[in-house]
């Protein structure tokens, strides 16, 4: 599903026009964005949490040119669903 296709949903669900539910869809998204970028989790109960999860440093391989390096700790955005959004899923 694609962000025009969770517009037009919306907006049919609730009689909203498609312009305010775009511009509604992307101020979530830019605050969910803006949130995680300062390290701050967004948790939205009953349906999950936009969490950042830290990535160890590792020690990689270049194949093509054999050579060994350094990947630094690192900050990566993850979603992990909760348990009545997962139930309904499976």
């Amino acid at each position: 599903m694609t962000k025009a296709e969770i517009v037009n949903e919306i907006a049919r669900n609730t009689g909203v026009d498609k312009a305010t539910v775009l511009t509604t869809v992307e101020a979530f998204m830019e605050a969910v964005k803006d949130s995680l970028a300062k390290n701050e989790n967004v948790y939205l109960r009953g349906f999950g949490s936009f969490i950042v999860k830290t990535r160890a440093k590792k020690t990689a391989r270049n194949i093509s040119k054999n050579t060994t390096i350094i990947i630094p700790e690192h900050n990566i955005p993850a979603f992990k669903p909760a348990k009545t959004f997962l139930s309904q899923v499976k």
